[in-house]
């Protein structure tokens, strides 16, 4: 418990921000100051821009929904794409090398989609974890922030090619994550067009934020192999989803939308999966109600996650997801009509 700089409350305030998930919803111009002083921190102890590029002059990238426009000797925001001589050069993510680390994953594994998906029974196999090492998101709570440190300046890349030689006849599936593989699909997608063919379900694991077609590219692996796509729905507010992402929600919501009208071409298995992290004094049950409705409104079928928090990053300061406020959560969820609604994590919970 702390004091909200804004309302001078004494509720639970992480404090890289300073400032409550409350006052952060309904006054977030107020609020804004903090919100930005905190991913000024956070990024810069990485080497990374504050805020995704809007150099004058700059070379547009449009890989995803960050729009950055660098400027000569300029990065990205996600650290991958730089300007020089007047060009943009892509450091890593592209089909000849990918900022990745990998691994099997033995079958079943902790997957956000496992209790929907069809490698949870399939003992002997294992999944191809695909790690990459970049983001399009700053998430203040990030779970995997060990990514950062791996520099695409010094860093070995792994070609898509090669990443797909690895898997053999006992990989059932490939899972794309991080990081996200939003800052890397070119890559991804080649590895899928490897691996698809030899009867590897592909799924991805993503913030949703890659431009549209590359979205829609990802969709079809999937929907041909019986992978899935799931999207990390970590909040409805954008003012919120700004305090702790860094960007806006606008396009992942726009995709998620846009991956869950396709949802029907394909009964057996769910296409599409959604997350949410119960991250304390931020993501309620207000917030999850929110984004459980927006879920319901589109195929009240989609699965939905709830996943326990574990203090990490430059949110190490916050408790544990307490029970009740996971019983708060999925009771929301389910109230907004959503008809497979799950608590994971579980053994994060304290009472």
């Amino acid at each position: 418990m702390s004091l909200c700089a804004l309302c001078r409350r004494e509720v639970t305030v992480a404090s890289c921000l300073g400032v409550c998930g409350d006052c952060i919803r309904r006054c977030f111009s107020e609020a804004r100051p903090y919100v930005e002083a905190a991913h000024a921190a956070s990024r810069s102890a990485f080497g990374l821009p504050k805020a995704p590029p809007q150099d004058k002059g700059g070379v547009p990238c449009g890989g995803c929904a960050n729009a950055c426009v660098i400027g000569e000797g300029r990065r990205g925001y996600c650290g991958l794409r730089t300007v020089g001589g007047g060009r943009l050069s892509v450091l890593a993510g592209n089909p000849e090398g990918g900022l990745l680390r990998w691994y099997r994953d033995p079958l079943p594994t902790n997957c956000v989609a496992d209790w929907v998906c069809a490698g949870h029974d399939r003992r002997g196999f294992h999944n191809l974890a695909v790690f990459y090492a970049a983001c399009t998101a700053d998430c203040l709570f990030c779970q995997n922030w060990h990514y950062r440190e791996m520099s695409p300046d010094n860093a070995a890349r792994i070609g898509a090619s090669d990443l797909a030689a690895v898997a053999d006849e006992r990989t059932f599936c490939v899972c794309f994550f991080g990081g996200d593989p939003a800052a890397q699909m070119p890559h991804a997608l080649a590895v899928s067009r490897s691996l698809a063919p030899r009867g590897v379900r592909v799924c991805w694991e993503t913030n949703g934020m890659m431009e549209r077609s590359l979205l829609d590219e990802a969709l079809e692996f999937s929907l041909r192999t019986g992978g899935c796509v799931k999207f990390d729905l970590k909040a409805f507010d954008e003012g919120l989803h700004r305090a702790l992402t860094g960007v806006s929600n606008r396009r992942t919501l726009e995709n998620f939308a846009r991956a869950a009208a396709r949802c029907r071409e394909r009964a057996a298995l769910p296409l599409v999966v959604a997350s949410t992290l119960l991250v304390p004094g931020y993501v309620d049950a207000e917030e999850v109600a929110v984004i459980a409705r927006f879920i319901a409104s589109l195929d009240p079928s989609i699965p939905y996650a709830l996943l326990a928090f574990a203090p990490q990053f430059f949110m190490a300061d916050l408790p544990r997801t307490s029970l009740r406020h996971a019983r708060e959560a999925e009771a929301a969820a389910r109230a907004a009509g959503l008809a497979n609604v799950r608590l994971a994590n579980c053994h994060l919970l304290w009472e």
